[in-house]
């Protein structure tokens, strides 16, 4: 049987500052990310199966995205949790700000949130359905890539 690479995109609203950047990115300004996620492996060979045909059910890895991506980050504020500004949960405590701010444990960039959502991603993909590449596009010019061949 062939093996098949498929792709689903996503997207989702959020902010982050990039704590000691040397540029405008310092302060906190949002993107409109948008995220393709590309999976492999061999469609379903088996007339009874529900899923006879396909590598991956879109629905699931949807709802394996949505767990892991969007509902974390989605009109969030990304800040690097060792920077001084993963202070501002401390600073709107029972201010009645309600905030959804997300600590990384690094810098919220392109890049290395890549590096996390693809460990994510991965450790929860059925058995037979590897991780094969993620584009994340912070703008509609500019966008990182992680590519599992890079990674082995």
């Amino acid at each position: 049987m062939s093996v098949i690479r498929v792709t689903k995109e996503f997207t989702f609203e959020a902010a982050h500052a990039l704590y000691n950047y040397d540029g405008q990115c310092s302060n906190i300004h949002g993107h409109s990310y948008r995220l393709f996620v590309t999976v492999k492996g061999s469609p379903v060979c088996d007339i009874n199966h529900p899923k006879n045909g396909m590598v991956m059910d879109f629905s699931y890895l949807k709802e394996i995205v949505n767990r892991h991506v969007i509902e974390p980050l989605d009109h969030s504020l990304m800040v690097y949790n060792l920077s001084p500004q993963a202070d501002i949960r401390t600073s709107l405590a029972g201010k009645g700000v309600g905030m959804k701010i997300v600590e990384c444990p690094y810098p919220p960039t392109c890049e290395m949130l890549l590096s996390d959502l693809a460990g994510k991603i991965k450790a929860s993909l059925p058995e037979g359905v590897t991780l094969h590449r993620l584009r994340l596009h912070e703008t509609a010019t500019s966008y990182a890539e992680w590519c599992a061949s890079d990674n082995e």
